[in-house]
């Protein structure tokens, strides 16, 4: 079977950046489940995945622009300190926003902090090896919901 929309894919991978340091591995632990056509990951490697089959082995190279995106300097910008209610805030700190985007702080000084809310890999070519483990149909379950059910996936 074929990883095509609305299939259920099971894959390890690796992902490494351009100067090959691992960034995130699926190496020992369960294979990543996901709903191909279903946006739940990168376009690039989505693209890449279309089409083969369990037991194929690819190596996908992604463009920031099929990956997290190009970093949008929009995104960073200064708040009054006074806005994290007097919690003690460092470099490196990551928040949720209302709307769910993960922020991270990057400079902390004495009356403002700077947050950005691009993500940590935007601007980055993404290198993934990727071994396709198993292809299945969708359940109806699956497809309403828009994600996985059972093993890999929501419970």
């Amino acid at each position: 079977m074929n990883i095509t929309k609305d299939k259920v894919a099971a894959i390890h991978y690796t992902l490494r950046d351009s100067n090959g340091t691992v960034l995130d591995s699926s190496e020992g632990r369960d294979p990543l489940y996901y709903l191909h056509g279903a946006n739940n990951l990168i376009p690039g490697m989505e693209e890449g995945l279309e089409g083969r089959v369990a037991g194929d082995k690819l190596k996908l190279d992604v463009a920031p622009e099929k990956g997290y995106g190009k970093r949008d300097p929009q995104l960073v910008e200064e708040v009054p300190l006074r806005a994290f209610g007097g919690q003690p805030i460092e470099v490196g700190m990551q928040f949720e926003a209302n709307d769910g985007q993960v922020i991270t702080v990057t400079n902390v000084g004495p009356e403002t902090v700077t947050v950005d809310a691009n993500h940590p890999l935007a601007d980055q070519s993404l290198h993934f090896d990727v071994e396709v483990v198993d292809v299945r149909d969708a359940t109806q379950d699956e497809l309403a919901h828009g994600h996985v059910h059972g093993p890999g996936g929501h419970h």
